[in-house]
């Protein structure tokens, strides 16, 4: 493909559209951009950057959004002569380049899609994109029009003092021209970000909610939503073989159900097993690309234990390498919401039962601990945060905006609502352990099945959470946070401390709320 103007690059060198798996891993390789490992994978690495870099992300502050984001540290504007003088420059740049551009969709609701085109000068970057997004039909791609471009130069670094940027990497959003500009960073899960940042902002106009969560549907059709940030367990858990999967990531809750923003999943495999997350295990072979793990050289074996490089290791790869996943990317409307949180502390209950007014607030709370390497600059120990609907980086929109959708879609539907700790039980980080994945799952079976809909309950004196008393395949001691701690009145000073970071920080949410939501947070002393 030649002379076309893709991306605004008048001169662009040779292009390669919508090329197939196979022929991007070929070019992968010969380009010297990846090797395969012994299962068939591609093998990349991402240089300086292994995770996001949040504070190198940038909107355009201009037209309607730019009265509507919900500007701060996390959403920093850019003016727009200064966004478009960089993209010219990286506009020239990729000038007489090899180029690959990629057609998907965001949105497996046909009522609520993103149409969007990726041109990239990497080709496992044209990979990843070709695997995540939702792959446009022959007969949509005959015809299709992109809504939205992102164009991605890595090579490219910017120069702060030239270029108004805060670093040598840029991510720029421009959410009326409907364009995205990433440069300086390899990381590709900038890629898949930047759209579901977008989609935040474009899919609540149209009455839907956009959700950091991953989905799957039981048996019987029941759907439900897993919320949490990076390595919180959404994709592991929603990988289970009883039950079919939507997504493991980004999904909308429309008027005509749950739908998959994507059309891939992006797992962490750090310590990953065969044992453990057999679905995930299994589908990283051919046409998968394989994020910064450490590779022998001879074997091509690869060693998911070794965090050398980062903890942040990644696979993408196709829902279709899920078994039983659900190709059309939708279902009904959720019966069960499933928020899961890592609690450094080791203080929270491994699962709690929230009633409406709860799940308010632990949603627009959103405690967990951001894991080492997700982000840039991060350290090696779990570090505490609070993020609105357990994804505020992502959230160009006033936090209310979604909490309000998910209260009503709640109410409407009666979805059960439960809080469950994957992080550490008997003591903090460093002490306690973490959450056994078979103790976990049985628990979230528990809820998704309905098991613990009518299970007894006590009420945490400090966290003021109904604790069910029993959950089948769980030790009745396991349930009480308090109880596997050698000394309770530790555990008791510890959970004080939690509570009143969580008071603290709904403080900027009680005067946007009713009365009962704040109250159903931790006791204030």
């Amino acid at each position: 493909m030649r002379s076309q103007v893709v991306g605004g690059i008048a001169r662009p060198g040779k292009m390669h559209l919508n090329a197939s798996s196979p022929a991007l891993i070929e070019m992968s390789v010969a380009r010297g951009e990846g090797i395969f490992a012994r299962s068939g994978a591609l093998v990349t690495t991402t240089g300086s950057r292994t995770g996001r870099s949040p504070k190198d992300r940038f909107f355009v502050a201009h037209g309607d959004s730019k009265s509507q984001i919900d500007w701060g540290q996390t959403n920093q504007p850019i003016e727009v002569d200064v966004f478009d003088a960089l993209f010219d420059r990286v506009r020239a740049h990729l000038e007489g380049r090899e180029l690959f551009v990629v057609d998907g969709i965001v949105g497996a609701d046909p009522e609520n899609q993103i149409r969007l085109r990726v041109v990239t000068e990497l080709a496992w970057h044209a990979l990843f994109a070709l695997q995540l997004f939702r792959r446009p039909s022959p007969e949509e791609l005959a015809s299709f029009e992109p809504e939205f471009t992102l164009v991605g130069a890595p090579s490219f670094q910017p120069v702060p003092e030239r270029d108004g940027t805060n670093s040598d990497a840029f991510i720029g959003i421009d959410l009326e021209r409907k364009q995205v500009l990433i440069c300086g960073t390899h990381y590709a899960g900038e890629m898949k970000k930047s759209l579901f940042t977008s989609a935040n902002y474009l899919f609540p106009q149209q009455g839907v909610l956009p959700m950091h969560c991953s989905s799957n549907v039981g048996e019987a059709g029941d759907v439900s939503l897993f919320f949490g940030l990076s390595g919180t367990g959404k994709t592991t858990l929603s990988a289970d073989p009883r039950r079919r999967l939507i997504g493991d990531d980004e999904h909308g809750w429309s008027d005509n159900g749950i739908f998959n923003f994507e059309g891939g999943c992006y797992a962490k495999c750090i310590n990953l097993s065969k044992k453990n997350e057999p679905q995930i295990w299994n589908a990283i072979r051919f046409g998968s690309v394989v994020e910064n793990v450490v590779v022998d050289q001879g074997s091509r074996d690869v060693d998911y234990t070794d965090s050398s490089i980062t903890e942040n290791t990644r696979v993408a790869y196709p829902l279709e390498f899920i078994d039983g996943f659900i190709p059309e990317g939708r279902a009904g409307h959720a019966g069960t919401i499933v928020f899961l949180t890592a609690d450094a502390f080791g203080v929270l209950p491994p699962v709690a039962r929230l009633d409406q007014n709860a799940a308010m607030y632990h949603f627009l709370s959103g405690f967990t601990a951001k894991l080492a390497g997700t982000e840039a600059g991060l350290g090696a120990e779990p570090e505490a945060t609070f993020s609105t609907g357990f994804g505020a980086p992502f959230l160009p929109l006033r936090p209310g905006v979604y909490a309000r959708m998910l209260g009503e879609r709640i109410a409407k539907h009666g979805a059960r609502v439960y809080l469950v700790n994957t992080g550490w039980t008997g003591g903090p980080f460093g002490v306690g352990r973490r959450m056994d994945l078979p103790s976990t799952r049985a628990m979230v079976e528990a809820a998704t099945s309905g098991a613990l809909a009518n299970v007894e309950t006590t009420r945490h004196p400090i966290f003021n959470l109904e604790v069910p008393t029993n959950c089948p395949g769980v030790p009745d001691e396991v349930l009480d946070p308090q109880g596997t701690w050698d000394d309770p009145a530790a555990y008791d000073e510890q959970a004080r401390e939690l509570a009143r970071m969580f008071v603290k920080n709904f403080e900027r949410f009680a005067d946007s709320v009713p009365p009962e939501v704040t109250q159903a947070g931790p006791v204030q002393e």
